[in-house]
Order: C-alpha cells, then structure tokens, then sequence
C-alpha cells in the first residue's frame, strides 16, 4: 500500500520509519496497551494505517528530526569539503641517490661474475698462478659490495614509500560533527517516533475498534 510521506519526513528517512513501526508491531505483545493487536486489528492492518498516517506521525517527533537531518547536513557537508591527502615530493637529490643505489649493486654484481668466471678459469688452468686467486678474491669483494648494495636499495625503497605515503592537512576550517553525535540525534528520533508518534496512534486505532467486532 502506497505511504503518505510528511512534509518534512526526507525520502531517504522512509525506510527508517517503516522499521521503527514494525519493531513496534513485532513487541507489542510485550506491551500491556496494545493487548489488541491481532484480535481487534491484525499486525497488517495496523501497519497499514500507520504508514497512511505518516504525516500525523512523525510531526509528533518534528523537532527531534529536525535535529537529527541538521546534524546528519552538517556530518555529510565537514566530510565533502575535507582537503584531499597531501603527498611530500623527494627533494632535488633523490633522483641522484635513487640511481646511484640501483647502479652500485648491477655494477657491482656484473664484476662479481666476471672475476670470479676469469679467476675460477685461470686457477683451473694455471693453480700456481697467483693471479687466478687475485680475481676469485677481487670477485668476492664486488659480491659484498653487490650485497650491501642490495641492503642499501632495499632501505631507500622504504624511506622513500614513508615519505610518500599521504599526510592530512588541516584547513582550520570548522571541525566535522563527530559520528557519535550524529547516532545519538537519530537514536533520540526513533525514540520520540516511536513514544509520541507510534505507540499513541496504535493505541488510538485499537481503542477505536470495538472489540465485539469480528
């Protein structure tokens, strides 16, 4: 069945309504003054009349939404104009250090292959030669060189990801309305919806029917 919206009952609070009335229907057996429903008036019928009743209703509880919607405004306006993160840029010898850190350990690397590949020959061909051994001990230092290298990348690579990473920058604009004051308004609208608005018009409609009635 189609429901009457109040004047000032927003399209997106429809759905909230709608479940505040029937956490209403679903206890009120737990309520002595709707004894009624069920007998008098079905669960169906009542939610019927009240979501016919809508403008009636919620104006019981206007001020408490009035608030609710301002507040939820305010939230949803602190969030939309909230600057975009900030992000710092390497400074003008990054560029320098970053290449210089790449380099060393290819370089390096390459020369670790070389004298030991040339070394490793020249022993296997000539083991008196002293300078097969130079080049097997010149390629394990370039290897060392390569691996500190490779440790000093990875270390610029991370303070490099921290110094990008985003930072929030503050406006000094006017702060946002906390999430907890923005439940706390809905919270009080649901609970004036549901103490002046729902509850008396139920009671109202299962004291209108006469009980003989089938």
């Amino acid at each position: 069945m189609h429901m009457n919206v109040a004047p000032h009952l927003l399209t997106e609070d429809r759905a909230e309504y709608e479940r505040v009335l029937d956490d209403a229907l679903s206890t009120a057996h737990a309520r002595p003054e709707l004894a009624g429903v069920g007998t008098r008036l079905t669960v169906a019928q009542l939610r019927a009349m009240t979501l016919n009743a809508t403008a009636l209703v919620t104006s019981a509880a206007a001020s408490e939404y009035d608030h609710f919607v301002k507040v939820r405004e305010q939230n949803r306006a602190a969030v939309g104009t909230r600057p975009p993160a900030a992000y710092d840029r390497p400074g003008p010898g990054a560029g320098v250090v970053a290449i210089f850190t790449v380099m060393v350990p290819v370089l390096a690397g390459a020369a670790t292959v070389i004298f030991l590949l040339v070394g490793a020959v020249l022993h296997a061909l000539a083991p008196t030669v002293a300078f097969g051994a130079t080049l097997l001990t010149a390629g394990l230092v370039f290897g060392s060189l390569a691996a500190a290298g490779l440790l000093c990348a990875a270390v610029g690579i991370l303070v490099t990801a921290l110094r990008n990473s985003p930072v929030e920058v503050s406006t000094g604009g006017p702060p946002a309305a906390p999430d907890d004051e923005l439940s706390r308004a809905r919270e009080a609208w649901r609970h004036a919806l549901l103490e002046r608005g729902i509850l008396p018009f139920l009671r109202n409609a299962l004291a209108a029917t006469n009980p003989s009635e089938p």
